[in-house]
């Protein structure tokens, strides 16, 4: 489980700088930022739907193992 979330960030943090990377070679033009940075609130929302869920389910618990 702990497996899943860490990659889960990982992905999230590499969206956010890709965005980061498309406004600088852009610079305005075009808008793969916006893409980006969409896929990146999408990312973050799966997470934390995966941890409730997770948790409904028991596989996790507050306050850890």
């Amino acid at each position: 489980m702990r497996a899943i979330v860490i990659i889960a960030l990982c992905a999230v943090v590499a969206a956010l700088f890709t965005a980061l990377v498309f406004l600088y070679r852009d610079r305005g033009r075009g808008n793969r930022v916006v893409i980006a940075l969409a896929a990146r609130v999408l990312l973050s929302m799966a997470l934390i739907g995966f941890l409730v869920f997770s948790w409904r389910m028991g596989w996790i618990r507050p306050g850890g193992p």
